[in-house]
């Protein structure tokens, strides 16, 4: 219960009062005021030092004694000491639980500042990190220098994750998500995908050997179907060959691409980023997009910036581009149009293949790049569809960095776009300036 005492006014009027009324008694009022208002000030200059003795002690003792208002001033501060302290204790708590709770995740936790440094990590980071204790406030991007953790790490968007091996161990394969928090923090979290890794890479070596292993019976197939077909054979004969070599030559088609998907499977990332002439690039599978066209009247325009390139693996671009073009050449009626273009803006990067040809139901848009998945089966077939083309098309789109957008509708045309980020463009005319 809180004690009643004086009020420090008070107690300043019963000094200057003793004072007055013991300078009354020696016929000096005015210096027993003085004297009253000296003693006062000495008192308050005590009961400060007293109270700052106690506030700087880290033994929790109990305040010290005091009467008037320094000993409810004492009172309250012990009251808020208390409150303190037992908030802290919970706070300590809690910490130690959540550290205890994080040290038992198999995945690295690291949490960084607003200034891109060091803030926090669990043990798990330790291991599949690299971190030490003395790495506390260092920049993250002095830790793990990858560049492509550090494109990954300073661009906004962390929906998709990041699969690389970690800095500690090349052995271990790591896939890292990043999170936003508070006023610029971030929260890094590394998981061991290890194990998926390899069971992904058992599956992938599996279809490469099988598709390498199918392409010299193929190989011999073809060989003795030609040379059959090459002589003097009954009519039935004859188609039932033609037949045979067509199916035998989409076959040799499923293989390569088989085996070009195993390839761009095999890693998250390209190795050899090089520039490209995109204009060149572009215009070469236009002509061979008209090459394919053949007599069906394809009306194939082209919009392309002539300022940036871009900065890639031109064969793997290559093969995506054509994919795109091409499929929009096999599913456009004679007379599409077709429409290729390459823009540039703030947002990076735009290849994109418009059509006005049979277009896709938007039920199917979601499931397109999945490996053989066909829209219409005799449709596909009739085209000489592998059913891998956009599978190959995304997996260069994300080895690059890029995304693929499709907007489509049946009957309406279809739209493919491929979109890269701003840090795999290369200005022309910057080149220009600095050749110069």
């Amino acid at each position: 219960m809180r004690r009643s005492r004086p009020s420090m006014f008070y107690e300043f009027l019963a000094y200057v009062s003793a004072g007055f009324l013991l300078g009354l008694l020696v016929s000096y009022p005015g210096w027993g005021v003085a004297l009253g208002v000296c003693l006062w000030a000495l008192y308050q200059m005590r009961q400060y030092n007293r109270l700052m003795n106690w506030l700087q002690r880290e033994d929790q003792s109990e305040p010290p004694e005091s009467p008037g208002a320094w000993g409810e001033l004492l009172d309250e501060l012990a009251r808020h000491q208390k409150h303190a302290q037992s908030r802290e204790q919970d706070l300590k708590a809690i910490i130690a639980r959540f550290q205890q709770s994080t040290a038992a995740l198999d995945d690295a936790i690291v949490i960084i500042d607003r200034h891109n440094c060091l803030e926090w990590w669990n043990s798990t980071a330790n291991t599949l990190l690299g971190l030490r204790p003395g790495d506390r406030g260092k920049p993250l991007l002095n830790l793990v220098r990858d560049p492509r953790f550090v494109r990954y790490y300073r661009k906004s968007n962390y929906q998709e994750p990041l699969q690389l091996s970690s800095p500690a161990n090349p052995d271990i394969h790591l896939q890292y998500q990043i999170s936003r928090f508070g006023e610029g923090d971030r929260v890094l979290v590394a998981r061991d995908i290890t194990r998926l890794v390899k069971l992904e890479q058992t599956r992938q070596d599996f279809v490469a050997n099988a598709s390498h292993e199918l392409r010299t019976p193929l190989t011999v197939i073809r060989g003795y179907l030609e040379t059959f077909l090459d002589q003097e054979l009954p009519r039935p004969l004859q188609r039932g060959m033609s037949q045979m070599q067509q199916q035998a030559k989409r076959m040799e088609s499923l293989v390569a691409d088989l085996l070009l998907l195993s390839r761009l499977e095999s890693t998250q990332h390209i190795s050899d980023e090089q520039p490209i002439r995109i204009q060149s690039l572009i215009a070469q599978i236009a002509q061979d997009a008209r090459d394919l066209s053949a007599d069906r009247g394809h009306i194939i325009s082209l919009e392309v910036d002539p300022e940036h390139d871009l900065i890639g693996q031109e064969l793997e671009l290559q093969s995506a581009f054509s994919n795109l073009v091409f499929n929009a050449v096999r599913y456009t009626p004679g007379a599409g149009e077709i429409h290729i273009s390459w823009k540039v803006d703030a947002r990076g990067g735009h290849f994109s293949v418009r059509d006005n040809g049979i277009g896709i139901d938007p039920m199917h848009i979601p499931r397109l790049t999945e490996r053989f998945y066909r829209v219409d089966e005799s449709r596909s077939s009739a085209s000489g569809g592998t059913g891998l083309g956009l599978a190959i098309v995304k997996h260069v789109l994300m080895r690059h960095g890029a995304q693929l957008s499709i907007e489509s509708r049946s009957g309406k045309g279809s739209t493919f776009s491929c979109h890269f980020p701003p840090d795999m463009l290369r200005s022309l005319n910057y080149q220009d300036s600095a050749a110069g």
